[in-house]
């Protein structure tokens, strides 16, 4: 058992720590409130998107555009979605893991695929563990614009479009509640037949002009591009969900240590006021 003093700085120095994270949870509530609605109001445009391929695509089943045609996967691109900043339990840790896993199991080779990262913390990981990225972008805001991540998405969707990979996979965290999130994986190139929903159109009936191929050529890639913005609105509502419930757990265990030390701090001081008084009478004793 410590000294009063030490208990009592203690019990100060925890008592701030949980001030800040208590501050840091109810940030991370209010982020997750935007990102859930940014998803949401992004939901319909996704839609008519999916809507419109399926209506230049869904007739036209023998469509040989690239994006929408299986091939041999001899390269694979990975994008991997990360944060920025630390603080959130095991968000980073459980996507990067998948990831390793992943790779380890597929590839003997480092020429065999390529990494995309968002997030610096993905980029500190996979660069001290000596995997190369291709592209990267970090500072990514809490509630990014379209504009803001094009860059990379577009990125991807040219290695896979100049035939340097196969295919194009996401790595990131699948918001599914506030309490729950799944390191998930998706590709996105070649897209699949859930994604581009060919032969379920409503508008396969109408013409097109100047004809359905240089159409598709136009609207596939932005259509990829919309999906991966999706797909890190996603992953951005499950790290700020992540985060609060990372500085939630914070808070309740500063309150324990507080109580704890509590205890303590009250056992030393009536120890202390204990001595003090069989002191005061030793000392009259001996007058006597």
């Amino acid at each position: 058992m410590g000294s009063l003093k030490e208990i009592d700085t203690r019990i100060k120095s925890t008592k701030k720590m949980k001030q800040i994270t208590k501050a840091m949870n109810m940030v991370s509530s209010s982020k997750l409130r935007r990102a859930e609605s940014n998803t949401k109001q992004f939901r319909p445009y996704m839609e008519k998107m999916q809507d419109a391929i399926t209506a230049v695509a869904g007739a036209d089943k023998n469509s040989h555009h690239p994006m929408l045609q299986q091939r041999e996967v001899k390269k694979s691109a990975y994008l991997v979605i990360t944060s920025d900043k630390g603080l959130a339990g095991a968000y980073n840790a459980n996507v990067l893991k998948h990831l390793i896993k992943d790779i380890e199991a597929k590839h003997e080779s480092k020429d065999d695929f390529s990494i995309l990262v968002l997030g610096q913390t993905g980029v500190d990981f996979l660069k001290n563990r000596g995997y190369d990225i291709r592209d990267s972008l970090i500072d990514v805001p809490d509630q990014p614009s379209f504009k803001e991540v094009q860059a990379i998405a577009k990125k991807a969707i040219d290695l896979y479009s100049e035939e340097e990979v196969d295919e194009v996979k996401i790595y990131f965290s699948h918001f599914v509640s506030v309490l729950e999130n799944t390191p998930s994986v998706k590709t996105v190139l070649p897209l699949s037949p859930e994604d581009s929903s060919l032969g379920h159109g409503q508008m396969s009936s109408y013409e097109f002009e100047p004809d359905k191929e240089a159409i598709l050529s136009v609207i596939l890639p932005q259509y990829v591009e919309s999906l991966i913005y999706g797909t890190i609105l996603d992953a951005k509502a499950s790290e700020h969900a992540t985060r609060m419930t990372a500085m939630k757990n914070a808070s309740d265990n500063a309150s324990d240590i507080i109580d704890d030390l509590s205890i303590q701090y009250n056992r030393a001081r009536q120890a202390a006021i204990t001595q003090q008084i069989t002191e005061i009478v030793g000392g009259s004793v001996a007058l006597e």
